[in-house]
């Protein structure tokens, strides 16, 4: 049972940056692992994801393509999203997710957060 701990999250100005990060408690190689975001009133959506087998395709949703980048540390098994230009419409909970996989090369991970079934328990980020 993979466990999750966000840490990062906090209230910033339009056009500032913060960087997330997620600590897991199991070594997770050969994982689907992403940060998903949900608004109040909205649904959960995918903002991130990474393959940490290597050989993947980051993910970036349309919304955060250019100012976010997500990136993973092996040697320390954290998983960072470091958030630029932040926007108003980028406030809301946070999470990590993860989901252990063996994903062929030059491919994406999954962005259903169905999918995924290691989740933290999320981290606000709030832009004003």
């Amino acid at each position: 049972q993979v466990q999750l701990v966000e840490s990062g999250g906090g209230s910033v100005q339009a056009g500032g940056s913060l960087t997330l990060s997620c600590v897991a408690s199991e070594y997770t190689r050969d994982y689907c692992m992403g940060w998903f975001r949900q608004a109040p009133g909205k649904e959960r959506e995918a903002v991130a994801t990474i393959y940490t087998g290597g050989g993947g395709l980051k993910y970036y949703a349309d919304s955060v393509k250019g100012r976010f980048t997500i990136s993973r540390d092996n040697a320390n098994n954290t998983l960072d999203l470091q958030m630029n230009s932040l926007k108003p419409e980028d406030s809301a909970m946070y999470y990590c997710a993860a989901l252990r996989k063996s994903l062929p090369s030059r491919t994406s991970c999954t962005t259903t957060v169905a999918t995924y079934n290691y989740w933290g328990q999320g981290t606000q980020v709030t832009v004003s």
